[in-house]
């Protein structure tokens, strides 16, 4: 079934959606999920509470790309998750540790999660990544949106670790100074 058809079925109020859904796109959100929680049983839960939101969101809104539409979703949900658990505990998954290797990058002193400082701070990033060689944009979308793991993304690009390691150490230097002349630093 096409996206156009499941999100007619959504504005229907039609339960097939749902279905149709998890058909077409849940294994690709339960590897968002998964790469973030590093735990199947939570990415599932992940997983149908994207559903639910989905649910809830069409109507009003009809997305244009339902797959970035229903992964943002997901990414946002088993962040949210992540964060809990990181509260409650410190942790050890790849998650926990792309999220460390970024951190030092953000902008201190402000609060990200405020919605007009997020949106200009999410803006500039899609910039940044625009500007960015193919190559290196694969390489920090897998490893700090996917969550993707050191040795996986080496053997989905066809390299080695060392090189994964020294291209993400090089990018979020380029990150950090684009940062600082935009006077996000």
């Amino acid at each position: 079934m096409d996206d156009e058809a499941i999100v007619d079925l959504y504005w229907a109020r039609d339960q097939q959606a749902i279905d149709a859904t998890e058909q077409k796109y849940g294994s690709y959100l339960h590897k968002i999920a998964d790469n973030v929680l590093s735990s199947d049983e939570d990415a599932a839960e992940c997983v149908n509470d994207t559903y639910l939101a989905a649910w809830n969101a069409i109507p009003p809104t009809r997305p244009n790309v339902l797959q970035a539409f229903l992964g943002k979703i997901t990414r946002h949900i088993s962040l949210d998750r992540l964060r809990k658990r990181m509260a409650a505990r410190r942790g050890g998954g790849e998650a926990e540790l792309a999220l460390d290797e970024l951190a030092e990058w953000i902008p201190a002193g402000r609060d990200v999660f405020d919605d007009v400082a997020a949106k200009e701070l999410t803006q500039t990033v899609n910039h940044f990544l625009e500007a960015l060689p193919e190559y290196e944009r694969d390489l920090f979308l897998k490893r700090y949106w996917y969550m993707d793991g050191i040795a996986a993304i080496a053997d989905a690009m066809d390299t080695t670790q060392a090189a994964v390691k020294s291209s993400l150490y090089r990018t979020r230097k380029k990150l950090q100074k684009y940062l600082k002349q935009g006077g996000w630093l």
